[in-house]
């Protein structure tokens, strides 16, 4: 078979260049000739960054010729505007993508290092932190793959949201201060610089009105560049960086307030601190919606600004450039639109509407409100006088229309972009909608659940604007990165095509009854099972057997995700180990990861439940190597490396209906793990896919939660006919697993029997059967290894390859517009 995979380094002309510029720098940052491994990540990054500005550049005059007025293209130029991008390490993916590997691995080899060495000095980007921003660095992976002319738009976070420590069992947030070393994927634009205006006041000059704004801010441009794997082409990251468009106040200094001096660049350096600003306070929420506003306005800017230079009008800017919002936090970017439009550029309010209505589309990640943002109209109108009459108009002109369609009272006031009950507030995700020309959910669950509860009202009024595309991700970090064991196994029994095209993983279905080829698959999993055991060794002092089944949940601690349902089992299987330690237990390794939000008090004692369970059951004697609890901290995307593919079982267990896709569930599949999961978001489509007799599903469906709420749910009835919930639920509530502390799980306890908002009293019998068939299972490696394999050749419509080629034919392309728009 024809090779797909990145250039050999015997072949690569990019080989002696890399030689010579890493020894060169290797030589400026050394001392006494003796190479560091910081030196070295230093080194081979500088080298890396040297060929990308060059393709960079390459690219950009591209996608500028291809621009030119006449000129036909595929797709329209994509700006994805996200709060967050995760994007993980750098220099392993620039060094794949470059064929660079082996080259570098010598290189390192003959200073006495490895590349482990250099790859494990580079810090993770803490530009995101779930799964929202990892789906966009997949979008940004697959933009570079397909040749995309794309920027995503995100902020430079100095802290990320937090780093995660673990403080005698409790989580404790502390900076996590990525940047503290000079980052060197980090590209300045110094001539890139807009202004960003907050607050002030409205004023009538000759019969239009002009915003002057009492606040400024200089939003300063940083790109950060991502390779195709198979070309020359790179996507580019844009973070802007908030600066102080005053001076310090010098007569303030003078008289020595030195905090009144630079009142100004700390709100200023403020933008930038954190991602998600713990909400729970006025000033946070505040500083939150700066921080949105702040992103779309330099980013608008920065769109305007490219299509005049290239076009010299803005009479097709909604035919050429395409506006995605990821999900609800840059919902202000219509607005913005709008107003730059119409402020800054005269246009008439039809012609910028019809622009930015072409322009515009938005995809919506979850039906979980406490997501879709609504902001106070008192805050917004402090803040954003101007954008408020944007949306004031926008709603006026909406509402006619719904209503000139036969919308009643009752639908007009569901639809309005404010909020009337209560104070009044202005509905983000409605504005959106309204707002753009395509409309799609993440998973065909939830694009349906979306439709049908959400945004019923707008698609009862516009139902071809609303539509699905499923989340992918990148097989070359998720895959030929993260796991290059199996990937070698790939390589040598379905060619090396699937990094291109990941439904060539479709020819390994009938390999799965060939007993050589699943056990070549078993061994690359013993191998990144040891990896992982000796990573819960390092950091949590914990020994556990590879040889046992590795059970993972690793994800936003959620109580939607339930992360609690899982601790439950761990308790149940504890008490059962206990009462009958000489049964044919199947050895079980259970591992969680993830952060809880700094706020949310219930998943934070979630995760204190999981380490008061982890002290108890891995120090009893009577249990030894039957069960064992590892919980590692500060979740990421590099730990997410070491876990997925060492990973027996993938735990996607969120109530029916909560869950809009996961992309961590596609993460595993792809790495042979098996899913236990709830019939909900893409586990649904994946089990289509792989078939529903690989996964492990239980629990009850969307239709059933929604029946069981409507007649009203008590979750008394559940604990009443199950002994072994009571005994679980009582050795929580009694201390059993806190030091005799009978008042510390007491709020817990007492919340699962009297709401149980996310039904684990209903789906926890389910739940323990399915965890018994997969006990049988694994006590049967060879049928265990053909479902493995049968996961992974079944994975090869998950790519985000895919999802993108399918954004661009629906949303992106100009042709996917109305006729005549």
């Amino acid at each position: 078979m024809t090779s797909t995979a990145p250039v050999a380094a015997a072949a690569n002309p990019l080989v002696p260049a890399f030689h010579a510029a890493l020894q060169r720098v290797l030589a400026q940052q050394t001392s006494q000739g003796s190479a560091t491994a910081p030196a070295a990540f230093s080194a081979a990054a500088l080298a890396c960054r040297d060929v990308l500005m060059q393709r960079w550049a390459d690219t950009q005059a591209q996608d500028a010729q291809a621009a030119t007025p006449g000129a036909v293209t595929t797709s329209r130029r994509v700006h994805y505007l996200s709060m967050e991008f995760l994007m993980g390490r750098a220099l392993g993916n620039a060094v794949a993508a470059l064929g660079l590997t082996p080259a570098l691995d010598e290189a390192l080899a003959q200073e006495g290092l490895s590349l482990g060495d250099a790859l494990e000095r580079e810090p993770d980007a803490a530009l995101g932190n779930g799964g929202l921003g990892r789906l966009a660095a997949c979008f940004l992976d697959s933009f570079a793959e397909l040749g995309l002319p794309a920027f995503g738009y995100g902020l430079r976070y100095r802290f990320g949201m937090f780093a995660q420590r673990i403080q005698d069992g409790r989580q404790a947030e502390v900076p996590d201060d990525w940047l503290r070393l000079a980052d060197p994927w980090d590209v300045p634009r110094p001539e890139l610089r807009y202004t960003v205006g907050f607050g002030g006041r409205m004023v009538t000059e000759g019969g239009s009105r002009r915003w002057v704004p009492a606040e400024r801010v200089v939003a300063e441009a940083h790109d950060f560049i991502v390779p195709a794997h198979h070309s020359q082409r790179v996507a580019t990251l844009r973070l802007w960086q908030a600066s102080s468009a005053e001076p310090i106040d010098l007569q303030a200094f003078c008289r020595g307030d030195h905090a009144a001096a630079g009142r100004h660049q700390l709100a200023a350096d403020t933008l930038n601190w954190v991602l998600y600003p713990d909400d729970s306070t006025e000033a946070g929420r505040l500083l939150r919606l700066k921080q949105e506003a702040f992103l779309v306005s330099a980013s608008v800017q920065d769109m305007v600004a490219r299509h005049l230079r290239q076009y010299g009008s803005l009479n097709q800017l909604g035919r050429s450039e395409a506006i995605h919002l990821n999900d609800t936090h840059p919902a202000l970017a219509p607005a913005e639109l709008m107003r730059v439009l119409l402020d800054e550029h005269g246009l008439g309010w039809d012609e910028a509407w019809k622009i930015t209505r072409d322009a515009v589309s938005y995809t919506n990640h979850t039906l979980m409100p406490e997501a879709l943002e609504t902001w106070p109209v008192r805050m917004m109108e402090a803040l954003l006088p101007r954008h408020l009459e944007v949306i004031y108009e926008i709603n006026h002109r909406y509402l006619q229309a719904a209503r000139a369609a036969g919308a009643d009272e009752g639908m007009v006031q569901r639809i309005s972009l404010i909020d009337e009950q209560g104070e009044r507030r202005v509905r983000m995700a409605a504005l959106a909608v309204v707002a753009s020309h395509r409309v799609n959910g993440v998973s065909a669950l939830h694009s349906e659940l979306m439709v049908q509860t959400l945004f019923a009202d707008y698609a009862r009024l516009t139902p071809e604007r609303f539509h699905n595309v499923t989340n992918g991700v990148t097989p070359r970090r998720w895959l030929a990165q993260a796991n290059p064991g199996l990937s070698a196994v790939l390589d040598k029994h379905v060619g090396s095509g699937w990094r291109q095209d990941l439904a060539q993983l479709q020819t390994l279905a009938p390999l799965a009854k060939k007993a050589k080829v699943v056990a070549e698959v078993q061994a690359a999993k013993r191998a990144n099972k040891q990896r992982l055991a000796e990573r819960i060794r390092r950091d949590l002092g914990l020994v556990v057997s590879p040889d046992s089944l590795f059970d993972v949940q690793v994800k936003r601690i959620h109580e939607y995700k339930r992360q609690l349902l899982n601790l439950l089992h761990v308790v149940a299987r504890y008490q059962a180990i206990i009462a009958n330690p000489d049964a044919p237990w199947v050895p079980r390794t259970v591992v969680l990861a993830g952060k809880a939000a700094s706020a949310y008090h219930a998943a934070k004692g979630i995760i204190a439940l999981a380490h008061d369970i982890a002290r108890v059951v891995n120090s009893d004697p009577r249990v030894g190597d039957k069960l064992k609890l590892a919980y590692l901290p500060n979740y990421g995307v590099s730990l997410a490396e070491i876990i997925m593919p060492a990973a027996d079982l993938s735990e996607q267990i969120s109530t029916a209906g909560t869950e809009a896709s996961g992309t961590g569930n596609m993460k595993f599949s792809l790495n042979g793990a098996l899913t236990i999961g709830t019939w909900d978001g893409a586990n649904i489509e994946m089990a289509e896919a792989v078939g529903e007799e690989q996964f492990f599903i239980f629990g009850l469906r969307t239709e059933a939660v929604e029946q069981l709420k409507a007649l009203g749910y008590d979750p008394r009835l559940y604990v009443e006919q199950d002994r072994r919930l009571q005994r679980v639920l009582a050795a929580i509530g009694d201390g059993t697993f806190s030091q005799g502390d009978a008042e510390r799980y007491r709020w817990l306890v007492d919340s699962l029997l009297q709401r149980d908002t996310y039904l684990l009293m209903a789906d926890f019998a389910d739940y323990l059967a399915a965890q018994e068939r997969v006990d049988a299972l694994y006590a049967n490696p060879a049928e265990w290894g053909r479902k493995a394999v049968l996961n992974i050749a079944g994975m090869g419509s998950f790519s985000s390859d895919r999802t993108v080629a399918e954004y661009v034919e629906r949303v992106w392309s100009a042709k996917s517009l109305p006729a005549g728009a």
